[in-house]
């Protein structure tokens, strides 16, 4: 189910659906999304993604406190690193200028 919600004053389309053990959980931003690892970092490769990833995670509450797991060469040309916080690659995905 897509939804917003807000954090830190800015809002943020997500996705919460319900599978197995643990929710598969996004957060879109402007230029990219943040996912839980049930998104394969393969595929989001492939088809060109600014894409990072987090693990772990059962709510967008535990999301907006994780640290960057993975992240696509994309995500990484725009200053994305692992071990970054959400709420740093977040901004960044924001804040990236129109190409």
């Amino acid at each position: 189910m897509e939804e917003t919600v807000e954090h830190e004053g800015k809002k943020y389309k997500v996705v919460k659906i319900e599978l197995g053990n643990l929710p598969l959980l996004i957060i879109k931003a402007k230029k990219g999304y943040v996912a839980c690892s049930y998104v394969d970092k393969v595929t989001a490769e492939k088809v060109g993604d600014v894409a990072c990833f987090v693990s772990g995670v059962k709510t967008y509450g535990d999301m907006f406190k994780a640290k960057i797991r993975e992240v696509t060469p994309w995500a990484e040309d725009i200053g994305i690193r692992q071990g970054m916080s959400v709420r740093k690659a977040l901004e960044l995905l924001e804040d990236v200028p129109d190409q």
